[in-house]
């Protein structure tokens, strides 16, 4: 692979627009962009919970399965963030969203039924797992927003959506891993009428 960038900076960004892959040159607020900054948002953090995961796997062998099904989503990421900066662009496939769903169901499996709110919270791998969940909701949300605009392919919006609920349930099951009870949500005491 030749070299991608040859310079950092260019200055053409200065005026408050950004150029795409397709030659368009549009704010740098515009719907596409937010999408794509949300995106690579979350590759950030979830690359930060990788990186978490590698540390604690000799303590914790059992998390070395979950950083395995992980690892693959940043490069997934990448690829949808290139099918926003190019719309003609087709990385994603469908049966990324299907091994998603195969893992959740997999570790839901181990973990049964959920019967309370939990908080993103007991450890700092938890904590940062559920980061990333919400950033892939935000993800999600600004790409529904380009969407309604700018139609995109189905199976973005419906990996990023996934991604989302596989972050959720990897979160619980990382405290599981670690032997953590999760922090389960406590309603405010009800006050005296």
């Amino acid at each position: 692979m030749g070299y991608r960038l040859s310079k950092i900076y260019t200055r053409t960004g200065d005026a408050g627009e950004t150029g795409l892959a397709d030659g368009r040159r549009v704010a740098k607020d515009h719907p596409r962009v937010e999408a794509m900054g949300e995106v690579d948002t979350l590759n950030s953090q979830l690359g930060l919970l990788l990186a978490d995961l590698a540390e604690n796997q000799a303590t914790w062998p059992g998390l070395s399965e979950i950083s395995a099904v992980l690892a693959p989503c940043q490069h997934r990421l990448f690829d949808l963030g290139g099918e926003l900066a190019m719309p003609e662009y087709q990385a994603l496939q469908q049966a990324e969203v299907e091994r998603l769903e195969a893992a959740i169901d997999r570790w839901n499996e181990e973990l049964g039924p959920l019967q309370n709110f939990i908080l993103p919270g007991g450890t700092r791998l938890v904590a940062q797992a559920h980061v990333c969940r919400s950033l892939a909701r935000s993800a999600e949300r600004r790409c529904q927003q380009l969407n309604a605009l700018e139609p995109l392919r189905g199976v973005g919006l419906a990996y990023v959506n996934r991604l989302s609920d596989l972050l959720f349930v990897a979160a619980r099951l990382i405290a599981r891993r670690q032997c953590i009870d999760e922090v389960l949500w406590q309603a405010a005491p009800k006050q005296p009428a």
